[in-house]
């Protein structure tokens, strides 16, 4: 680390208190007679600037006017002095329940003349409520075709569904079996599945083999034969009535409920609600994921969008979804052929929509993050300068710890101006197993909504252990060994595996008729097997190891090349002294005659040595899979400098990423479980993350890049 001595001492000291990353909190102040600007920054300790920045009308050593209203900044601990003063002040005047959290957001365009006033009562909620939601109306007045975000409530309480045991069948999951083929079997909405079924979990998609379901059975229609009912999907309008849909479609309340039972959780029929509508019998088939994918389709999507989309014609989706013929339908839940591509991401057989998390946060999310690392206050003395300097320069753990944290604290700054609040805990594990089993013993792990670290195997699995009787995810930062044992782990660095594979599929697309030759030590036989079986026609090298000697007769690798079409020449091993000994016999190969081309499919810490040239690797364009991209400067890096005084290394870039995704995805949905099944990959300075679950192991980070050296740089090589 070269951060500046002051700048650790403050990311250290920052370590021993926990600390609250809000959005900037007001409040309101009715002047009355006699109060000045002076008097008025005074009684809330803000400056008089403070108070003229959101209060654009006032003068600067101008009179106030009695009974104006001015918006106050508050410090947070103003904010907990001024809430105490309202609610006593509040509570006798006001009887109303709290305003429970909003289920979603619609946006308004005002409109000339219009009123916040007019349009609270238009939306049936509170000017405040609309302000809470879009923070500029603190410091700015209603403008005409300014977009505001309006927050939707529940307005009816779910009541209790009493179910008709005869209207309904016994399902049986079997192996291949998703929520999703299921509910487009039996032509129910996934929300109907959960409220028949309400031991299905809501924190993951997870479907036992064996288990019973509850589904509604239509009368005509034998499921457990070949045949199913089909449906087709009708919005709901204003105004519609059970009466009117009767009209339109035959069909009794009591039967379109039995159908569709959310129209009774929700309290009745709602403008927007999709339901299923029965059509006629066709057969069914078998709808699994070894055959399907699903896709949902959204509000205002067309045919052309669609297909656009999905990379297939009108005609195609129509011989696998005939209830097309009707027209697209906003809530369908569509099938493909598993091997189908286009302009989208599979999860969990659903294909998703690619999500911009920045316009899909809800303010009104507070999360509360725990970071546990070793910081190692226990080593580090702060009062004497050289011997800091001397620790921090020596232990990996302090450089990685130090790094990663500094990044979280400029991403905390990036996510505050976007009016996320974060409470956030800082605690120091001394890579230490057993200061990590005092620090839970202390905490209440129920109140955090995800905890980052800590970076050791043994004190990351403790973690795992306790936070997974809370439900808690726990994100590990750095690579770990995946043998945690618990489904709440989140390792956000791509394992050796997945970069191995994503490096070897890459290659198998690019390969023509290249020459390929393997040099893989002892250590990575297994590695060299690999390659032979995507690339039978490899040559392999002999490596002679004695002790910790290895030799290549050059002449025999020399009669390997051809210099009729390229040569690419796998490197498996991380001893620095055999990877800088071929590097420098391909590189004097390496003509105008003959063409050759440097792979690995692990980069480890052998090819950072000084030993090896660069300009060696960078003339043999040499290519490798990694999970980080070098950067350039940009805004994040300007913001580490302005803070910091130094260059945001790897690690640092790695900790503002890493923090960056996790609070984005807890400031659109404040539970990490839920949000990873719905948003795939993201992508920010240095690091992506596309987190699958593979069973009860945890979440994996599939996410990576080919890099490449190319002219003394190296570059993300962009797949096709």
């Amino acid at each position: 680390m070269k951060l500046e001595l002051k700048n650790i001492f403050f990311a250290i000291i920052f370590v021993l208190i926990g600390n609250t990353i809000n959005a900037q909190k007001f409040t309101t102040h009715a002047v009355k007679r006699g109060e000045s600007l002076e008097t008025i920054a005074k009684q809330y300790k803000v400056s008089q600037d403070d108070i003229l920045t959101y209060n654009k009308e006032l003068q600067k050593n101008k009179p106030l006017v009695k009974s104006t209203i001015l918006v106050i900044p508050l410090s947070p601990k103003r904010v907990e002095q001024v809430a105490k003063t309202k609610t006593r002040t509040t509570v006798e005047k006001d009887e109303n329940p709290v305003q429970e959290e909003p289920i979603g957001f619609t946006s308004y365009k005002v409109r000339k003349k219009e009123t916040l006033y007019g349009i609270a009562k238009r939306f049936h909620i509170t000017e405040e409520l609309i302000k809470k939601y879009n923070p500029s109306l603190y410091a700015s007045t209603l403008k005409k075709k300014m977009v505001l975000r309006i927050p939707k409530y529940k307005r009816v309480k779910p009541t209790e569904i009493k179910i008709n045991e005869d209207d309904y069948e016994t399902y049986l999951v079997s192996a291949k079996d998703t929520r999703w083929s299921i509910a487009h079997k039996y032509g129910i909405t996934i929300d109907s599945l959960i409220v028949l079924n309400p031991r299905l979990s809501k924190n993951n998609t997870h479907l036992a083999e064996g288990s019973e379901l509850k589904l509604p059975k239509i009368a005509g229609s034998s499921v457990g034969g070949q045949q199913v009912q089909l449906y087709k999907s009708y919005t709901v309008p204003a105004g519609q009535t059970f009466y009117s849909l009767e009209k339109k479609f035959g069909f009794t309340s009591e039967e379109l409920i039995t159908l569709n039972p959310e129209i009774k959780e929700r309290g009745g029929l709602k403008e927007g609600m999709v339901l299923r509508i029965p059509e006629k019998k066709v057969d069914s088939g078998v709808v699994n994921t070894d055959n399907y994918i699903f896709y949902v389709v959204k509000p205002k999507q067309t045919e052309f969008s669609l297909t656009r989309k999905l990379g297939v014609s009108y005609r195609e989706l129509l011989v696998l979804n005939p209830d097309l013929k009707d027209g697209l339908k906003a809530g369908m839940v569509l099938k493909l052929p598993k091997s189908q591509t286009g302009d989208f991401e599979v999860k969990n057989s659903l294909v998703l929509d690619k999500m911009n998390l920045l316009d899909s946060i809800v303010v009104g999310n507070t999360s509360k993050i725990l970071f546990l690392l070793p910081f190692r206050l226990d080593k580090v003395d702060v009062s004497n300068k050289q011997d800091a300097i001397k620790k921090i320069s020596s232990r990996n753990d302090l450089k990685y710890s130090l790094g990663l944290y500094s990044g979280a604290l400029v991403a905390l700054d990036s996510l505050k101006k976007l009016g996320v609040t974060v409470d956030v805990k800082t605690l120091d594990n001394q890579l230490d197993l057993q200061k990590t089993k005092d620090i839970l013993n202390a905490e209440n792990l129920e109140d955090y909504s995800a905890v980052i670290g800590p970076i050791d195997g043994a004190s990351l699995k403790e973690v795992c252990s306790q936070a997974n009787r809370s439900n808690v995810p726990v994100v590990a930062p750095f690579p770990v060994k995946n043998n945690m044992g618990h489904n709440n782990v989140f390792f956000s660095y791509p394992s050796d595996e997945v970069q191995r594979e994503r490096m070897l599929v890459y290659l198998e697309k690019k390969v023509d008729d290249e020459n390929i030759i393997v040099i893989a030590d002892g250590d990575n036989k297994s590695i060299e097997d690999k390659i032979v079986t995507r690339f039978p026609e490899a040559k392999i090298v002999e490596i002679k190891e004695e002790k910790k000697n290895v030799a290549i007769n050059i002449e025999k690798l020399t009669a390997l090349f051809s210099e009729e079409v390229g040569n690419w020449v796998f490197v498996e091993t991380a001893n620095p002294k055999l990877i800088s000994s071929v590097s420098s016999i391909l590189n004097s190969i390496n003509t105008k005659d003959v063409s050759v081309k440097m792979f690995t499919t692990n980069r480890n810490k052998g090819f950072e040595n000084d030993v090896i040239s660069n300009v060696h690797l960078s003339n043999l364009n040499f290519t490798y899979p990694s999970a980080y991209k070098e950067i350039s400067t940009n805004s994040f890096v300007k913001q580490y400098r302005k803070r910091f005084g130094d260059t945001p290394d790897k690690y640092a870039v790695r900790g503002f990423d890493l923090t960056y995704d996790i609070l984005l995805k807890l400031a659109y949905k404040n539970n990490l479980f839920a949000v990873s099944k719905v948003v795939g990959s993201t992508e920010y300075n240095g690091n992506s993350f596309n987190y699958v679950k593979k069973g009860n192991q945890g979440y994996y980070n599939n996410a990576s890049y080919i890099m490449s050296y190319d002219d003394m740089r190296i570059k993300q090589i962009k797949e096709e």
